[in-house]
């Protein structure tokens, strides 16, 4: 009786070990199974998702971005903006800075110019001047030595110097660091100019340089019609008389070329139609009328006084050379 049992257990042991086996392995199935549907169902989530994202989302995704990204960019502008600011500010703060001590140094240059000894002035020199002395034009100017050579402005020294009729020009030059020099450029005395019973003496621009009771052996010239009032020292004859002026200048450089201009002793203006030279060596008046062909006048004119050496008379050149007048001449009687 007890084989029997112990049998029936070991046959119900198998059975159930089988049942065991065979349960296990349809757990291992429907874990599997599982799986498989869960991932399936992963998928059909996602497919709905994609299909789900359309146009518009993915156009509202982007703008979202690009407002992003420009929101972004506008921050860094403004870094950068700030950033420019501030170099512009440092730039401007160095550059005051250089330029404050640039003047402090400039500053200090001209003072220490202005109040050391080593710059005043030792020795004035006047070049170029032949009619009006060294002494003149120095007292004119005003400067002397001891001055800081600093301490005038050139050309209110200049305008000072060229108060004198004589000087047209002036140039200063400081010759660091204790010398002036003075260039002075100065008008010649050319022509003495026959005013009651006085001269005075002019330049060939017309400028009144001087009045006086000598000629000093200029040629004279007569006739002018400047008034009394307006023959002063420095001023212009009047225009009429520049204009006779010019024509004086052409008889006398067409003169020079037959050596005849230093013995031309007067000219007569009075008249422009017939201006009239007086030679006293030669004892010769010559009425040359107007300037028209005025070498081939001088011409003729050499020739006789050449012919007519020491014989006191009158020569004619007045006339139209070009219509058949001949120069000729007429001895005083």
């Amino acid at each position: 009786m007890a084989k029997k049992t112990k049998k029936a257990k070991e046959v119900n042991l198998y059975y159930m070990n089988g049942q065991a086996q065979k349960k296990g392995k349809n757990s291992k199935n429907s874990s599997n199974q599982k799986i498989k549907e869960r991932e399936k169902r992963i998928q059909e989530q996602n497919k709905i998702r994609k299909e789900d994202f359309d146009d518009e989302t993915e156009e509202v995704i982007q703008m979202t971005n690009k407002n992003k990204i420009k929101k972004d960019q506008e921050q860094r502008n403004k870094i950068q903006q700030q950033e420019n600011k501030r170099k512009s500010r440092n730039k401007k703060i160095k550059l005051v800075l250089k330029i404050f001590l640039l003047l402090a140094i400039i500053g200090g240059a001209i003072t220490f110019a202005l109040v050391s000894p080593i710059f005043n002035i030792k020795e004035i020199q006047v070049v170029n001047n032949e009619t009006l002395s060294q002494e003149t034009i120095i007292s004119l100017s005003e400067l002397k030595t001891g001055d800081n050579i600093f301490k005038f402005i050139s050309s209110k020294v200049a305008e000072k110097i060229k108060s004198n009729s004589y000087i047209e020009d002036v140039k200063i030059h400081r010759r660091i660091p204790s010398i002036i020099e003075i260039e002075v450029t100065e008008r010649k005395h050319e022509y003495s100019v026959d005013f009651l019973g006085q001269y005075a003496y002019i330049n060939h621009q017309g400028y009144i340089l001087e009045l006086s009771e000598d000629s000093k052996q200029k040629p004279i010239i007569q006739g002018i019609t400047t008034k009394e009032e307006e023959v002063v020292v420095g001023q212009r004859l009047s225009t009429q008389d520049l204009e006779r002026l010019e024509q004086v200048i052409k008889i006398m450089s067409v003169s020079k070329e037959y050596g005849l201009d230093t013995k031309i002793t007067s000219i007569d203006i009075s008249n422009p139609n017939n201006y009239t030279v007086y030679m006293q060596e030669e004892q010769k008046t010559i009425y040359l009328g107007d300037n028209s062909n005025l070498s081939n006048k001088i011409l003729y004119v050499n020739a006789i006084i050449e012919q007519e050496k020491g014989i006191s008379g009158k020569i004619y050149a007045n006339g139209d050379l070009n219509n058949g007048f001949h120069v000729y001449f007429h001895f005083d009687v």
